[in-house]
């Protein structure tokens, strides 16, 4: 019994002097790092996931398939291949974030490859396209006006250093749709939206002293790499439905996230006008922030799978081309990452 007592004893101190992660899951995770460095794959749901899972250029390793922790199912294995990692976030900013830390923070990750679908804000291009967007920004960000205060209120906000006017903002009066009985507008108590850069804590910075960024950069090596995916044949037809002209992959300026599905067309005008945004989703700026902080390389790809809001007959039928935009992009992905081994 005393001999029990001791190994209880150094057991709990062994665990305890690795925080929550197990011994156990301490030497799995060990075994794993040995046979890195990986590529970080981060993709938002399941039927974005399901095409990679099912896809013959995708092996899972024959020891380490997976690894579970805080909710997360790390999936193990090579890819054309290139030893990747792969984590599904589920949906949000907060998700995307977190996952995307535990991966970096556990594993021995080389660059992070983030992919999935996205609305569309640019009506240049159509669904099924794949866009690679150069910059990616957070617009949940917001310092919500009070009603009555115009823009030179915010000065004194300035000065502290807290919000800025720098990017551009919602005026909710633009969209007012009814007047008095004597047709005078009436102001829009909703007032003004300006949209605010993220603070951020670099890893290689001084604790607690925050830096800001709104607009994040993508890898500049990834982006070359990128680049040289013009040519990667990509679906046009769910079932005996096809779409107007082959999706391509583009290079485009900027992306945006927000916890926000953005199924409005007035919304989605502001975000292409202030920003000139292309795709908007819910997961892409959060990766990309945990990256830039972590000095991690990164790039994103997304396909198109509807014009946010709608706007023609085409843009409405974003359930139906899920599954073609989901397969789109990881065509696309797959590309990038068989060039990332020549």
């Amino acid at each position: 019994m005393e001999l029990l007592g001791v190994l209880v004893l150094v057991l709990g101190s062994s665990i305890m002097a690795n925080g929550a992660i197990s011994e156990v899951s301490w030497r799995e995770i060990n075994n794993i790092n040995r046979q890195g460095p990986y590529i970080g794959i981060v993709v938002p749901n399941a039927y974005e996931l399901n095409p990679l899972l099912h896809s013959p250029t995708f092996v899972p390793h024959n020891k380490f398939p997976y690894f579970d922790f805080a909710g997360r199912h790390f999936r193990i294995g090579e890819l054309e291949k290139k030893r990747v990692i792969v984590v599904m976030t589920g949906l949000s900013m907060l998700n995307a974030g977190l996952s995307t830390e535990l991966l970096l923070t556990l594993f021995d990750v080389e660059g992070v490859i983030h992919y999935g679908i996205a609305g569309n804000a640019n009506p240049e291009f159509q669904i099924g396209d794949v866009t690679v967007p150069q910059f990616w920004a957070h617009t949940g960000l917001w310092n919500w006006q009070r009603f009555g205060d115009g823009p030179e209120d915010e000065l004194a906000l300035e000065v502290r250093g807290d919000y800025s006017r720098r990017f551009g903002y919602l005026k909710f009066e633009n969209y007012n749709n009814h007047t008095t009985k004597d047709s005078k507008l009436v102001r829009n108590i909703l007032n003004n939206v300006w949209y605010q850069e993220e603070e951020i804590f670099p890893v290689n910075g001084i604790p607690e002293v925050r830096q800001h960024v709104f607009w994040v950069p993508v890898d500049k090596t990834y982006l070359e790499i990128a680049r040289k995916l013009k040519n990667v044949k990509l679906g046009d037809c769910v079932n005996t439905t096809c779409l107007p002209r082959r999706p391509i992959v583009v290079i485009v300026e900027r992306g945006v996230s927000a916890n926000v599905f953005i199924d409005n067309g007035a919304y989605r005008d502001v975000l292409h006008s202030k920003f000139d945004a292309t795709p908007i989703d819910m997961e892409s700026a959060a990766v990309a922030l945990v990256c830039f902080q972590q000095r991690k390389p990164f790039i994103a790809i997304r396909a198109l799978s509807d014009l946010a809001g709608g706007g023609s007959s085409l843009s409405n039928e974003a359930a139906a081309f899920v599954p073609l935009a989901s397969q789109n992009a990881l065509d696309v992905l797959i590309k990038f990452i068989s060039l990332l081994n020549s």
